[in-house]
């Protein structure tokens, strides 16, 4: 995982370089020149490598010592310079999010990297105090009022985190509890301190036995992860969150407690089961699809020969047993479309929206199938896209299914690109892949039902009939270009919000 990480940031190292410079440029450029920050940057850069490669925090202590002293001439706080440091971790995690040259799961590869990152601020924030302290030691007069100052600023940092943080003693009972955790859990900092820290545990044998296993294991080295446990929070709620856990520091090395970083897992997990939905409705809908082909054909025929029996027959009581039949098989040819509509979202009411937010939603869903291999998903929204009056679900169903097909276009591998524009009139949405295109024979047959090009069993022939249904339901319209091994480019025209 570290050779992973390490090779993107060699490979994205000039994205993430101008990544951080832009946004440092953007907040703090009344306070460092230009070429301040790019010395900054690059060294910040070489270093995060050189620790990613050994292991070895050490090659920073130097790097740190010159931070803080640019950093007090220019008299920044710990809030800014922590600022400093999160801008470099954001720059790094949206170069992992969108490298998708590796077969690696990204959120593994953040975590990895934030680790990292932290570790370092956490050894600034040491020389930090280990300099302000010798300063302190120097004049008396100001060690309370520098103290108390330095405990603001860490309280600060602690109670403004955006993840859940917890200090727990060595007698497990909670000491600190910040704001995330308070928005995560439900309880507020006076409900929990001095309680137990299986507070937040879930009923269960394993939960208890997980506890014992933090406490007898940090007591043994000095940080620890759990990527996938759970937690209660004060409603009764059971969440997913991983845990980062670390020892906290002690003169004489005893164990004087832990302090707990908890993250909520809850988004993962719903995209990970939105996809395994999909994957469940696409074998029924296979099925269902399976079922109204094969009954709908011998059905049409047994209707037609009751229909000819009814025009020849006189006999009134053999006329009535066959308008019940009649009167049956239509019902069954219900049934069968009821069927072959079972992919087809119901007809919700409509919205007034802007559709750049559907687009995101569907290419992040389709980001996390099992079917991605090697994908670049490459975007292009226009800004001022025109609103539009459709169904949100309906339309993100149309989307799903064309980004499902052009990932099958290119076997999990190639480049998926993204773009809305619009005119007077409408908007249109492009999306282009460079797989292996469709022929010219049977490009106009893609839209009609049961059409499909794909290997029995692995499709219905109802995605792009039911997504070119919806589109024309909104009034707009859905066109295809391809050419054979060079990619297919699907368009879906929506009319705007008439003024």
């Amino acid at each position: 995982m570290k050779k992973i990480l390490l090779e993107i940031l060699i490979k994205q190292y000039q994205s993430i370089f101008s990544n951080w410079l832009e946004k440092l440029s953007l907040d703090f450029n009344n306070k460092f020149s230009e070429a301040q920050l790019k010395t900054f940057i690059e060294t910040s850069l070489n270093i995060f490598k050189e620790i990613i490669r050994t292991s070895e925090y050490a090659f920073a202590d130097q790097y740190l010592i010159d931070a803080y002293n640019l950093f007090s001439k220019k008299q920044l706080n710990l809030l800014e310079i922590s600022r400093i440091f999160h801008f470099g971790r954001i720059s790094l995690q949206n170069n992992i999010d969108e490298d998708s040259s590796f077969n690696f799961d990204p959120i593994i590869l953040i975590g990895f990297a934030d680790e990292v990152i932290e570790q370092i601020f956490a050894r600034y924030v040491m020389i930090h105090q280990k300099a302000q302290m010798v300063e302190l030691e120097k004049d008396r007069d100001r060690l309370a009022s520098k103290l108390d100052m330095n405990q603001r600023y860490l309280k600060n940092i602690l109670h403004t985190s955006e993840y859940a943080i917890a200090v727990i003693d060595k007698e497990e009972k909670f000491t600190s509890w910040n704001k995330g955790a308070e928005e995560l859990f439900g309880f507020k900092e006076h409900e929990v301190l001095g309680k137990s820290s299986s507070l937040l545990l879930p009923n269960g044998k394993k939960y208890y036995e997980e506890l014992d296993y933090i406490k007898k294991e940090i007591q043994r080295t000095n940080d620890l992860k759990i990527l996938d446990t759970e937690r209660k929070t004060k409603s009764g709620r059971i969440i997913p969150v991983e845990l980062s856990v670390a020892r906290l520091p002690s003169r004489n090395d005893e164990y004087m407690g832990r302090t707990v970083i908890l993250k909520d897992q809850s988004q993962v997990k719903h995209l990970q089961q939105q996809i395994d939905q999909s994957e469940k409705l696409a074998v029924i809908g296979q099925l269902a699809a399976g079922i109204a082909h094969e009954i709908g054909n011998p059905l049409a025929s047994i209707s037609s020969l009751v229909q000819l029996i009814q025009r020849k027959n006189n006999d009134q009581v053999l006329d009535d047993q066959l308008v019940a039949i009649k009167e049956n098989i239509d019902r069954i040819s219900g049934i069968v479309r009821e069927l072959v509509d079972f992919s087809r979202p119901p007809s919700y009411e409509r919205a007034v929206i802007q559709v750049t937010d559907i687009i995101k939603t569907a290419v992040g869903i389709v980001k996390y199938d099992k079917r991605v291999k090697k994908v670049n998903f490459e975007t292009e929204f226009d800004s001022d896209l025109p609103l539009i009056k459709i169904v949100p679900d309906q339309l993100l169903q149309v989307f799903v299914n064309i980004l499902i097909n052009a990932l099958d276009a290119i076997e999990g591998e190639g480049t998926i690109n993204v773009k809305s524009h619009h005119t007077d009139d409408a908007i249109l949405i492009d999306i282009t892949d460079n797989g292996h295109g469709i022929e010219k024979e049977i490009i106009n047959k893609i839209f009609d039902p049961f059409f499909t090009t794909k290997d029995v069993g692995k499709g219905t022939g109802l995605g792009l009939s039911v997504s070119y249904g919806i589109v024309k339901n909104f009034h707009g319209d859905v066109f295809v270009k391809s050419r054979k091994n060079q990619g297919s480019t699907f368009t879906v025209k929506l009319p705007v919000l008439d003024k």
